[in-house]
Protein backbone atom coordinates (compact mmCIF):
# COMPACT_ATOMS: atom_id res chain seq x y z
CA UNK A 1 0.00 0.00 0.00
CA UNK A 2 2.88 2.48 0.71
CA UNK A 3 4.83 1.71 -2.54
CA UNK A 4 7.01 4.28 -4.08
CA UNK A 5 7.17 5.77 -7.43
CA UNK A 6 10.47 7.30 -9.13
CA UNK A 7 7.70 8.96 -11.17
CA UNK A 8 3.96 9.79 -11.05
CA UNK A 9 1.90 7.38 -12.45
CA UNK A 10 0.44 7.70 -15.92
CA UNK A 11 -3.30 7.95 -15.11
CA UNK A 12 -6.41 10.00 -15.21
CA UNK A 13 -7.89 10.79 -11.86
CA UNK A 14 -11.95 11.60 -11.44
CA UNK A 15 -10.95 14.78 -10.42
CA UNK A 16 -8.43 14.96 -13.38
CA UNK A 17 -11.55 14.06 -15.88
CA UNK A 18 -14.38 16.30 -14.05
CA UNK A 19 -11.57 19.02 -14.54
CA UNK A 20 -11.09 18.26 -18.52
CA UNK A 21 -14.96 18.19 -18.70
CA UNK A 22 -15.03 21.43 -17.45
CA UNK A 23 -12.79 22.92 -19.99
CA UNK A 24 -14.34 20.58 -23.47
CA UNK A 25 -17.81 22.38 -21.87
CA UNK A 26 -15.69 25.79 -22.20
CA UNK A 27 -14.33 25.26 -25.69
CA UNK A 28 -17.27 23.68 -27.06
CA UNK A 29 -19.45 26.85 -25.85
CA UNK A 30 -17.21 29.31 -27.58
CA UNK A 31 -17.03 27.05 -30.74
CA UNK A 32 -20.82 26.76 -30.80
CA UNK A 33 -21.06 30.80 -30.54
CA UNK A 34 -18.22 31.44 -32.82
CA UNK A 35 -19.41 29.22 -35.70
CA UNK A 36 -23.08 30.68 -35.55
CA UNK A 37 -21.54 34.30 -36.07
CA UNK A 38 -19.81 33.63 -38.78
CA UNK A 39 -22.94 33.66 -40.94
CA UNK A 40 -23.42 37.22 -40.01
CA UNK A 41 -20.02 38.78 -40.14
CA UNK A 42 -18.90 41.11 -43.18
CA UNK A 43 -15.39 42.07 -41.98
CA UNK A 44 -12.97 39.84 -43.83
CA UNK A 45 -10.19 40.20 -41.36
CA UNK A 46 -12.93 40.13 -38.57
CA UNK A 47 -14.21 36.98 -40.44
CA UNK A 48 -10.70 35.55 -40.63
CA UNK A 49 -10.00 36.04 -37.28
CA UNK A 50 -12.96 34.45 -35.85
CA UNK A 51 -12.31 31.21 -38.56
CA UNK A 52 -8.88 30.95 -37.01
CA UNK A 53 -10.16 30.54 -33.34
CA UNK A 54 -12.65 28.16 -34.73
CA UNK A 55 -9.74 26.10 -35.58
CA UNK A 56 -7.96 26.41 -32.65
CA UNK A 57 -10.74 25.95 -30.46
CA UNK A 58 -11.11 22.37 -32.27
CA UNK A 59 -7.66 21.65 -32.05
CA UNK A 60 -7.80 22.08 -28.18
CA UNK A 61 -11.33 19.98 -27.91
CA UNK A 62 -9.52 16.83 -30.25
CA UNK A 63 -6.63 17.47 -27.68
CA UNK A 64 -9.13 16.75 -24.73
CA UNK A 65 -10.71 14.50 -26.36
CA UNK A 66 -7.04 12.29 -27.56
CA UNK A 67 -5.91 13.23 -23.55
CA UNK A 68 -9.11 10.89 -22.02
CA UNK A 69 -8.58 7.87 -24.80
CA UNK A 70 -5.11 7.46 -23.65
CA UNK A 71 -6.08 7.83 -19.86
CA UNK A 72 -8.05 4.94 -20.64
CA UNK A 73 -5.39 2.35 -21.90
CA UNK A 74 -5.85 -1.21 -20.17
CA UNK A 75 -2.63 -2.72 -19.36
Amino acid sequence: MNEKYSKAPNILTCKDLDYLKDIFGWHYTTYKLMINSLDYIEDKSVYEMINECVKLLEEHMNLIIKLVKDGINEE
